[in-house]
């Protein structure tokens, strides 16, 4: 609980700031723009939490958003796919990505570090390879699969209030199952065991081999999820940029939000707020003049940074206390 305060309180912080720097910052577009892309990034953050919860991390996530986001307008526009067999077949093979991962780590004995690298590499490379490395896109068509990510539904225009982007819902109901999941199931306390002491909780019984194929296999769904969400959104991809560093924003969301590194430790309210909060802190280097915008990933960095430390910083003062 301290945690969600201690980075809900940094939000507020960030946003009162910005607003004193720049009257725009609650503008009904500014608003609505940073609700879609917290929501956007919200998805892709709870997948690398179900990751680090394990004690490990998930370097591919980016590139993941970049093959299932560049994959889906290459089959329905390029391919004339229907929608019913692109959608699953996109996310399906988002998933067999995690399985993959999960396999190579537990029965290879890999480091999720190693795996996920070369994941991030390979992944970009086949969008690039499939796609000719061309920008691809929705064009005009398909309205009513678009609106799932670029619509909203209006508040109260006539009085300026921002209305509510539609991956809101995604995200609310995304949140909702792995907040259950994670703290009202067996298989939830049994994957916080597993990042707490991996050897301990094998002794103890647990499939500590299928919660970790388990937990990759729903941090390459929910990228592919955000890929296709964030393309729908866009309405283009660029295979050779497009999710750049989306596993940097993944991963910060992550910490920010309570997830310790060492794994064992996870709250989903903590993770939606941490990625809320990346997303205000990239809209503050873009509204504040007198911060560079070159300076951008240097902040983030900082930021991750200052979250390791705070979170060891924590658990030292803990340990302390129960020694004494």
């Amino acid at each position: 609980m301290k945690k969600i305060l201690g980075i809900a309180g940094l939000l507020v912080f960030v946003c009162a700031v910005t607003a004193l720097a720049n009257e725009h910052f609650y503008d009904r577009g500014n608003v609505e723009n940073l609700i879609r892309r917290s929501a956007l990034f919200g998805v892709i953050s709870i997948g690398a939490a179900f990751a680090i919860v394990t004690g490990g991390i998930d370097l591919s996530i980016g590139s993941v958003v970049c093959l299932s986001g560049c994959l889906l307008p290459w089959l329905l526009v390029e391919h004339g796919w229907p929608v019913a067999a692109a959608l699953p077949f996109v996310l399906g093979l988002a998933a067999l990505i995690g399985v993959a991962h999960g396999l190579l780590i537990t029965r290879l004995s890999l480091q999720p570090f190693v795996v996920t690298l070369c994941g991030l590499l390979l992944y970009r490379g086949i969008a690039r390879g499939i796609t000719g490395d061309q920008t691809v896109g929705f064009g005009t068509g398909f309205r009513g699969l678009r609106d799932l990510a670029a619509g909203r539904i209006a508040l109260g225009d006539h009085l300026g209030l921002p209305g509510v982007p539609m991956p809101c819902f995604f995200i609310v109901a995304i949140a909702i199952a792995a907040g259950v999941f994670l703290n009202k199931t067996v298989w939830g306390r049994h994957l916080r065991a597993l990042g707490r002491n991996p050897e301990a909780a094998r002794y103890a019984g647990i499939a500590t081999g299928r919660l970790t194929v388990l937990a990759y296999v729903v941090c390459a769904f929910l990228a592919g999820v955000g890929g296709c969400l964030w393309v729908l959104d866009v309405n283009s991809a660029q295979p050779s940029d497009f999710g750049n560093f989306f596993e940097l924003y993944a991963i910060a969301g992550a910490v920010l939000g309570g997830c310790a590194l060492r794994g064992g430790e996870v709250s989903v309210v903590g993770v939606l707020l941490g990625a809320a909060t990346m997303q205000v802190l990239r809209n503050s280097i873009r509204l504040i003049e007198a911060i560079p915008q070159q300076i951008e990933f240097a902040v983030i960095g900082a930021v991750i940074l200052g979250g390791v430390v705070v979170d060891q910083l924590v658990r030292r003062a803990a340990a302390r206390r129960r020694k004494g």
